[in-house]
């Protein structure tokens, strides 16, 4: 797939680590990223898209769902670009990008990371982004993030 992999930590040290639910739901989705894979699930029965994880079909309420990579490329949805921290970690970190991502190729599924880049560029509502894996290798607990960068 074309998914890229940024050596870089946009977010500082200091945020709690993203783990998989209790209940091993998102698991495959944390796993993947790790992997450099973004995984979502997808109705075996009437082959439809979702996200976020569920134990059923939002469109027929089959119970038989899988996983299955796609390809990361999507367009801004929505966005906003965030002053306050909302971690003591981020208290001299911002202001950052968070956007809203519909991903056209899988069902016009939407997720939410934040735009790589200057915080303070302009973001055009349907710029075409690219999905981008931030590894955190040496952490406490390891982890990978998700977040996006502008295509092209």
């Amino acid at each position: 797939m074309n998914q890229r992999e940024t050596s870089e930590c946009y977010l500082p040290e200091g945020l709690p680590a993203p783990m998989p639910s209790r209940d091993g739901l998102d698991t495959p989705y944390w796993e993947g990223l790790r992997n450099n894979q973004l995984v979502v699930q997808r109705c075996t029965s009437c082959r439809n898209w979702q996200w976020g994880p569920e134990w059923l079909c939002h469109a027929c309420h089959s119970f038989e769902l899988g996983w299955e990579e796609i390809d990361g490329k999507g367009r801004i949805y929505s966005w906003e670009r965030v002053w306050h921290p909302v971690h003591p970690a981020l208290k001299d970190h911002g202001p950052y990008l968070v956007v809203l991502v519909e991903l056209p190729e899988v069902g016009n599924i939407r997720m939410v990371g934040n735009l790589l880049g200057e915080p303070t560029q302009d973001v055009v509502i349907d710029a075409p982004v690219q999905a981008v894996f931030e590894h955190h290798r040496d952490a406490p607990r390891p982890f990978t993030l998700l977040q996006w960068q502008l295509a092209g």
